[in-house]
């Protein structure tokens, strides 16, 4: 939905057109004020800001399906009164037992059985007690468009049959709401996914009965963007993580990187580029540049396309960021950077060089700066850092102390640091820089990957740094 929410935004603002955002909500069951608000949360937090629609208003609403039921029904009176439209009352166990009837296969569809009932006919159903569903007429001949992104696409006659329009309780259906919002909206380019192509030369046959009724002004242009591919090559479905656009978000990618990714979804800015911003997309995008086979979503590269962007953000904007993650993971006391306390503040402003080149979500910065905020002697090392320590750990740890316990407070830093260690573990001491430097980070940050080792000993100070290494030392 985000993608193609996306490019329907790119096109408009590319074109300097009308971003007209309307909710189609007429079916009661699936719809809710939950998913109402979550499409709302999810349009906010992207920045994919419309010109006409729910919140926002404009000339042609209400914006909402669900509340332009009396528009429908006037607009399905029309069509049946000019005989575009048909009260059908066959149900659909009649439809089937008369194909099987005629040796057609049982689901083959709709057989145009209600077309020409008599007066007498339809008073025989009422008084049966049945309601009629309302068909559109569709006409015997061939049905073509051209796709904004696949080019000439054609529909045989009597490929089609006619369709349900208003249920027989009077609810109507997608195929009804959908051109005619888009008719009386005025809205001349319809983006949409390859699932609804099969429902397009529906669409066109009923545009051009509306156009007759003076409905509509014009017949809009259609392009059909390509399904998006999960693991396997199966069509990403709504129950596969990938999808879940929150859980994205909850993962720490930002908007630019996540829209970024998404933009790659069908489309490219240019050979061999695949980070670019939204003003730039903007620029550059047209909806006939769109791809017509199916994308295939990695998630692997949208976190790498994440990461470009989190290295491109200012380091303040990267720690307002960050903050709400950091607290939702208990690292600090607060959501935002106003409320931090002075020492999470002065900790984090230190370690925002060192971490935000190194992570590619903002939920990962927990991990990195956690213990440059904690004070505690003695951190639990995660067990895949445990399991690099060697049988020299000791020792190492045992000459680290003894070195850094005669360093002056004044001189705690960390070129100052990287070479006293180096000197006594490596030149002196003989160890390899693996087995010298690895049981000192995980004794400073539990972590076998960290921020640099040196940088985060300036950051804790001595006393603690100190501590840390004779507590790793005192559990081995």
């Amino acid at each position: 939905m985000v993608r193609t929410a996306l490019f329907n935004w790119a096109e408009a603002r590319h074109t300097h057109g009308t971003f007209v955002f309307r909710i189609e909500d007429t079916d009661a069951q699936r719809d809710s004020e939950e998913s109402y608000n979550q499409i709302l949360d999810a349009l906010k937090w992207l920045g994919l800001d419309w010109d006409e629609g729910v919140e926002v208003g404009g000339p042609d609403g209400p914006y909402r399906q669900s509340e332009r039921g009396d528009i429908y029904k006037d607009v399905a009176a029309k069509l049946l009164e000019a005989g575009y439209a048909y009260e059908s009352f066959s149900t659909p166990e009649e439809i089937e037992a008369r194909n099987v009837a005629a040796g057609r296969p049982k689901a083959f569809g709709y057989d145009g059985y209600d077309r020409n009932l008599t007066e007498e006919q339809k008073e025989a159903f009422r008084a049966e007690g049945r309601k009629p569903a309302i068909r559109l007429r569709m006409p015997d001949e061939d049905i073509a468009f051209d796709d904004l992104i696949r080019g000439r696409i054609e529909f045989k006659a009597g490929s089609v049959p006619d369709y349900v329009i208003v249920r027989p309780n009077g609810d109507p259906l997608y195929t009804l709401t959908n051109p005619v919002d888009d008719a009386m909206m005025r809205v001349n380019v319809v983006l949409r996914g390859e699932d609804l192509l099969s429902s397009t030369p529906r669409q066109i046959v009923l545009y051009r009965y509306l156009i007759e009724l003076g409905v509509a002004k014009e017949m809009p242009l259609f392009g059909h963007m390509p399904y998006v591919m999960g693991k396997g090559k199966k069509k990403l479905s709504k129950r596969d993580p990938e999808s879940n656009l929150f859980l994205h978000r909850d993962h720490g990618f930002i908007r630019e990187g996540l829209l970024n990714y998404l933009a790659l979804l069908g489309w490219s800015i240019g050979p061999d580029r695949d980070v670019f911003s939204m003003d730039e997309m903007i620029e550059k995008f047209d909806i006939r540049d769109v791809k017509a086979n199916p994308a295939h979503f990695d998630i692997d590269k949208a976190i790498a396309i994440n990461a470009e962007h989190i290295r491109m953000l200012e380091p303040q904007d990267f720690l307002n960021r960050s903050v709400p993650y950091l607290h939702r993971d208990g690292v600090v006391s607060a959501d935002n950077w106003d409320a931090l306390t002075d020492r999470e503040r002065e900790v984090l402003t230190a370690a925002a060089p060192l971490v935000q080149p190194r992570v590619r979500l903002l939920g990962e910065v927990a991990g990195m700066v956690g213990s440059l905020l904690s004070d505690a002697e003695y951190i639990e090392p995660e067990d895949d850092a445990r399991k690099t320590l060697k049988d020299s750990a000791g020792e190492v740890l045992d000459k680290a102390v003894a070195a850094l316990e005669g360093v002056a407070p004044a001189d705690w830093k960390a070129e100052p640091l990287h070479e006293l260690l180096n000197k006594e573990l490596i030149e002196e001491g003989g160890f390899k820089p693996r087995l010298a430097f690895g049981p000192v980070r995980v004794a400073v940050s539990g972590r076998r990957v960290s921020p640099p080792l040196f940088e985060s000993m300036e950051i804790l100070g001595k006393d603690v740094t100190v501590a840390r290494l004779k507590g790793l030392r005192a559990h081995l």
